[in-house]
């Protein structure tokens, strides 16, 4: 099994995040957990994508500062940060005809260089990030010929090549048929076991609350609410942040909360 570096902390202080003069995340301060899987939920317009994109360091912030182990990461050297933090964003879109293991060479653009080309370290990498994957078979299939779930697979597999402790993911399972979500989910969470912190945006709580280890609740560029799942969901959670009532059950095999005789609130 390939070795993954100690995860890196990643945390916010008192961020600012816009669109135009449009305040999205306001004086956020958070630390995410390392070596788990961090669900950001909540409604539509709420600012999970727009945290993520700053976290990733895509939007930069109007104060305050994410910080990759205490470092602003505002100052790191891009290839560096790129050996740290890797991120999947919603809709990644790739060449025709680029086959899955073409794209997952491209994971390892980080550790190129004039000086150091490409290796037997970097192909094992790639094959390790096929098998991780469960790609094996479909290396030299075209990314256009697989499955919705494979797909999604094969840019996980690329970051998986990136060999960064941090992976960021911003809805992956957008778009999935059940099965498919549950591939994908099934990998995540195999990732975390390695070591990797995994932070992931997610529309769907039931989902959130039974693969990730901790959830941000986020409404109005704020946090609501932090934790574990079974600790922080609650039926008046689940109204604040969706406008819905529900019964909470406990899953019998995970202790995760479940969401059941979910209906529009009452005003």
């Amino acid at each position: 099994m390939m070795q993954v570096e100690p995860s890196p902390t990643l945390a916010t202080d008192a961020l600012d995040l816009s669109y135009g003069t449009r305040r999205v995340i306001a004086s956020l301060g958070v630390s995410l957990p390392s070596g788990q899987v961090t669900a950001i939920v909540g409604p539509n317009g709420c600012g999970k994508s727009t945290l993520l994109s700053g976290l990733a360091r895509l939007h930069k912030p109007d104060k305050g500062a994410v910080l990759l182990s205490g470092e602003d990461i505002q100052r790191l050297p891009g290839r560096e940060l790129a050996r740290k933090l890797a991120l999947l964003p919603q809709e990644a879109v790739a060449p025709e005809g680029l086959t899955v293991s073409e794209l997952i060479r491209f994971g390892r653009q980080p550790h190129q260089g004039w000086l150091r080309q490409w290796s037997a370290e970097d192909q094992q990498v790639v094959e390790h990030a096929l098998h991780a994957a469960g790609l094996e078979a479909l290396a030299e299939r075209p990314l256009e010929a697989l499955s919705g779930g494979q797909r999604q697979r094969a840019w996980i597999a690329m970051t998986i090549a990136q060999q960064t402790p941090l992976l960021l993911l911003d809805e992956p399972t957008s778009a999935l048929d059940l099965g498919h979500q549950i591939e994908v989910f099934e990998l995540v969470r195999h990732l975390a076991s390695q070591g990797r912190t995994v932070v992931m945006v997610l529309h769907d709580l039931a989902s959130a609350c039974r693969y990730a280890d901790y959830l941000i609740a986020l409404n109005d560029g704020q946090i609501v609410a932090q934790g574990a799942p079974a600790a922080i969901v609650t039926p008046a959670l689940v109204r604040a942040l969706y406008q819905v009532d529900c019964t909470l059950i406990t899953d019998p095999d995970t202790g995760s909360p479940l969401l059941a005789n979910v209906r529009r609130a009452c005003s």
